[in-house]
């Protein structure tokens, strides 16, 4: 009952948040750019909006550090960049284009380019902040467990849920799924599923550190693929690599055109794109239903009091709705995400079954 109550306060708290976020002036209500609200909460930028208060916006303008071929290395704040298409030091924000949203310069032959940019941008913070807080709960949890034996008193409250869980992955996914090897392999999948939960647990609250869907940008899920791809191939054993390029299949479907060893050799990139798509899918997927819902009440306010009274009913029950659906989103797909890893990961450690001998 207690987390029933915690969880329930988390999403009052997120749809009340989402409202408050998205308020617009009474004069603007009949303009709203649906789509634009939506695209500006899901994609990159080099600014956190916090909220609006009145006419006094609060922001937190971030760093920008951008190399040029033509000038060398540039480090300033953003805020010298906006409203966005203001020039400082030769660089601006794109409105338009390829490149709309990103810092371009104006080369000699007068062509817009991008430069090279390794600035600090929301997603950038956003994930350096929930990293640090998955240390922080990980290393407390470590830090009772280190004050306490096993045999003194079973751990409660949070160390309790985190004890939970970890037990839950390590048996349940990393033994199950990977076999005799899984203890090599069982910080890795441990690492990736509490990543992945955290990231996609703040992502939900739309409140600063909160409100930036990590998760749903596809360069964060590539990476997270690349390093499964990594952990699935670059330990596999020689009965993997043999089922690759040699597979038990007749012989004319290997020789004297490989197509099996060449639908197995893309295997080896299709699986960790499932990973990366099924999760960057999902979760920009929920954060774009949930911004849609909440912008019903904005669009229908044209329609006079009574549909607007109406529809912003169905907006808050919907979006309390989505809110618990991506709730339990949020650990199916770190659970999966997970799960996958290691059945991939123990397909590549399975031992060749030994060829009987036949009695003579």
């Amino acid at each position: 009952m207690k987390y029933f109550r915690l969880v329930f306060c988390f999403i009052v708290i997120s749809c009340f948040s989402a409202f408050a976020e998205n308020a617009v002036p009474p004069q603007a209500k009949e303009d709203v750019d649906v789509k634009g609200l939506v695209m500006g909460h899901i994609t990159d930028s080099y600014d956190w909006d916090i909220t609006k208060i009145g006419n006094t916006k609060i922001c937190v303008y971030l760093p920008v550090i951008v190399f040029s071929h033509q000038t060398g290395w540039h480090t300033f704040l953003s805020s010298h960049l906006f409203p966005k298409g203001t020039k400082y030091e030769g660089f601006r924000i794109a409105t338009e284009g390829n490149y709309q949203g990103k810092i371009v310069e104006t080369n000699t032959f007068g062509q817009e380019v991008r430069p090279i940019d390794i600035s600090i941008t929301k997603t950038v913070l956003a994930l350096l902040i929930n990293s640090l807080l998955l240390i922080v709960l990980i290393l407390s949890t470590a830090r009772w467990h280190r004050k306490h034996t096993p045999q003194s008193e079973a751990p409660k409250g949070f160390v309790g849920l985190m004890e939970m869980a970890v037990m839950a992955i390590e048996n349940d996914v990393a033994k199950a799924c990977i076999g005799k090897d899984y203890k090599f392999y069982s910080p890795y999948i441990l690492t990736v599923f509490f990543f992945v939960l955290v990231n996609n647990l703040m992502g939900l609250l739309p409140v600063f550190p909160g409100g930036v869907g990590v998760t749903g940008n596809i360069a964060i899920t590539f990476v997270l693929a690349l390093c499964s791809m990594i952990a699935i191939n670059l330990w596999g054993n020689k009965a993997y690599w043999k089922d690759i390029f040699w597979p038990k299949v007749p012989t004319w479907l290997k020789l004297p055109v490989p197509f099996m060893p060449l639908i197995e050799l893309v295997g080896i990139f299709s699986k960790p794109f499932a990973l990366m798509i099924r999760l960057f899918a999902n979760m920009m997927g929920g954060h774009s239903a949930i911004l849609a819902l909440v912008s019903l009440v904005f669009i229908t306010v044209s329609m006079g009091p009574v549909a607007n009274g109406t529809m912003t009913v169905v907006s808050v029950l919907f979006t309390v709705f989505m809110e618990f659906i991506e709730l339990l989103v949020a650990f199916i797909q770190a659970y999966v995400f997970a799960m996958l890893s290691a059945v991939f990961i123990g397909l590549s450690r399975l031992e060749e079954a030994p060829q009987k001998t036949s009695k003579r």
